[in-house]
């Protein structure tokens, strides 16, 4: 007899109703229709306030074409609204080569349809400043678009800003095809020994070379030393860091030499109608990386990038700690990614935490994993109230819904190449570098295609704890597998894998399983196992679960109940 529940599968959308103020010298806040209200309070957001001024880069003697710099026309536009209190520069229709710009408090940056500005490959023009990478303080090369300390700041407009990052990233050879690996040798640069990697010059290939965390070279102490490997510390695309009211609403942003767009430490940030590309070998081609930011909308953008599209940080382990500004009040709605290693991603920088977190009505594509939450011992921090609803996902490489506590800097298609998507038993003390994940609710999933549907990995001494994941339709080669979670409530699920086995329980506690249907007939459809395993109950509407559920010897006698 096939096991069914018999079950009616349903999904719920929590799309959050959101009117906008236009855009005025007033500061008009966002206000949230009171019938759509959030799982958590959410305060006004505000939009920024520009000036009715406005001036055209031509105005100061800007050149088309993308042969002619344009830095002191864009830096001397700017100035001029700034003179006035603030304003719009236009860029109009063409192709508009530019070093990098600085931002001024109360500018909005209108980009015209048809307008394409390519910042320059020069790296000269990019001098090393004190910043943040990865979570990090560091140095690194400052951004095309750079602001700090700033206030009212517009992205508008159609055109397309271009960050000219083939000039700076490192390509492995696996990552093109002959003719493009070809092409790119050709091009200049150095090659590895051994023929696999690509470096664009001999001091990337020294900056690389060093001992650092990931791409942060924490061995180096003096501005000198990091000057002697610029060239590696590639910058990210548009960085705004401690600033208030910031809008992108309209334009393309691409080819980012690390990360695209990273707000830092911004409030009342806004982000919609954008779209962000990268090639999909770009080393950190991160989409968005909003970072100890507070009160923020993400909606109606597409993303197709390198690395994961939309993510939520708040610094990496002491250096994060010690800034202590968690990513808070941030909603993600109605955004597409087409490719990415995650679609919305939370970490693994989170050590200043993450909290009131809503993402609803989001599709994904094949991305590497759809919602990615990772973190590794020594980060720190807390994440938790995150509530995410409505969401399709189709042809996930690897897995729908992952949580890793044991994060190494690897995609997950990587990782499980390299055997790394395995926890322990090994018991850690629990102190400030110990990263936990609480209050998650994830509800109205639809999965269509990936490797797994849901894996849920805790830390033996800090568990995952109080997930919920509920009305789901879920179609992969393997169905939920959750290792040290205390707080599992699983309920209204569909399964259709191929593997016969729909869930998988290791030292797990406090589990309510409810209404669970698959498409197959197995013993071991259900397996609980680790003697840290305890007050299990699965329910069916009727009772045969028990038949097809197997329970390990370590389990103590009564910790399972049907």
């Amino acid at each position: 007899m096939k096991v069914r529940s018999f079950i009616k599968i349903f999904v719920l959308s929590s799309v959050v109703s959101t009117g906008y103020a236009n855009q005025s010298s007033k500061k008009v806040p966002i206000q949230y229709a009171p019938e759509n209200k959030l799982e958590f309070e959410m305060p006004d957001i505000q939009e920024p306030a520009i000036p009715d001024y406005t001036v055209s880069i031509k105005d100061f003697g800007a050149k088309s074409g993308g042969h002619i710099l344009n830095t002191q026309a864009f830096a001397d536009a700017i100035s001029a609204v700034s003179s006035k209190g603030g304003g719009k520069v236009v860029i109009p229709p063409g192709i508009w080569l530019t070093g990098p710009i600085i931002l001024k408090s109360n500018l909005e940056l209108h980009a015209e349809s048809g307008a394409l500005i390519v910042f320059s490959t020069d790296k000269d023009l990019y001098p090393i400043i004190e910043t943040s990478f990865e979570g990090l303080d560091t140095w690194r090369c400052i951004s095309p678009i750079y602001g700090k300390n700033v206030e009212n700041i517009a992205f508008t407009g159609m055109g397309i800003w271009d960050g000219s990052g083939d000039s700076w990233r490192f390509v492995k050879r696996s990552k093109l095809n002959a003719s493009q690996w070809k092409k790119l040798v050709a091009s200049g640069g150095i090659v590895s020994e051994n023929g696999d990697e690509w470096y664009p010059s001999e001091q990337y290939r020294k900056g690389m070379a060093g001992t650092g965390s990931l791409n942060v070279r924490n061995d180096l102490n003096t501005k000198e030393d990091f000057e002697a490997i610029r060239d590696f510390l590639r910058p990210v695309m548009v960085s705004i860091q401690n600033s208030k009211r910031v809008l992108f609403d309209g334009p393309g942003f691409q080819n980012s030499p690390a990360w695209c767009i990273h707000p830092l430490v911004v409030e009342h940030l806004t982000i919609k109608n954008i779209t962000v590309r990268n090639p999909w070998y770009s080393q950190n081609g991160d989409g968005l990386d909003i970072e100890s930011c507070k009160n923020v909308l993400v909606e109606n953008c597409n993303f197709d990038v390198g690395d994961d599209a939309i993510c939520v940080k708040s610094g990496k382990d002491e250096d994060g700690r010690r800034r202590g500004i968690p990513c808070e009040n941030i909603i993600i709605k109605n955004n597409v990614v087409y490719h990415g290693h995650g679609g919305v991603v939370v970490g693994s920088e989170m050590s200043g935490g993450v909290k009131n977190m809503h993402v609803s009505n989001c599709t994904f594509i094949g991305t590497d994993v759809g919602l990615r939450f990772k973190s590794t011992r020594g980060r720190g921090g807390v994440v938790e109230n995150v509530f995410v609803s409505d969401i399709k996902m189709m042809d996930i490489p690897t897995i729908g819904i992952s949580f890793n506590m044991y994060y190494g800097g690897l995609s997950v298609s990587e990782a499980l190449e390299e055997g790394q998507m395995k926890g322990s038993t090994e018991l850690f003390p629990i102190d400030e570098k110990t990263p936990q994940f609480k209050k998650i609710k994830i509800s109205g999933i639809t999965l269509k295609g990936a490797q797994q549907a849901i894996f849920l990995q805790g830390l033996p001494e800090m568990n995952l704890e109080s997930v919920e994941l509920e009305n789901m339709i879920l179609e992969a080669k393997s169905g939920l597998t959750a290792f040290d979670v205390n707080g599992l409530k699983i309920s209204n699920i569909s399964l259709t894998t191929d593997d016969n086995r729909a869930l998988k329980l290791f030292n797990c506690k406090n589990v309510e399983v409810e209404d669970i249907d698959y498409n197959f007939n197995s013993p071991e459809a259900i397996l609980i196992e680790g003697a840290e395993s305890e007050n299990i109950s699965i329910l069916s509407p009727i009772n045969e679960l028990e038949r097809f559920t197997r329970i390990g010897n370590e389990v103590l006698k009564d910790s399972v109940k049907f």
